[in-house]
């Protein structure tokens, strides 16, 4: 016959939704800052092309 299990207690739901938004926040902050070097032109983490000889009349 199933048991149900304990019950987490309210400071440890807390503890681990606040570690979560924690670590979203620092990913959206990375996030806005690889978008602000594209954006000024000093991107030195990836290699970016720009494809801007594109004939679209081939197509």
């Amino acid at each position: 016959m199933a048991v149900p299990k304990k019950r987490t207690s309210k400071s440890k739901s807390k503890s681990r939704k606040a570690n979560w938004k924690h670590k979203a926040y620092f990913q959206s902050q990375k996030a806005l800052s690889l978008a602000k070097s594209l954006l000024i032109g000093k991107n030195t983490s990836f290699i970016y092309i720009e494809n801007n000889n594109i004939n679209d009349n081939n197509i």
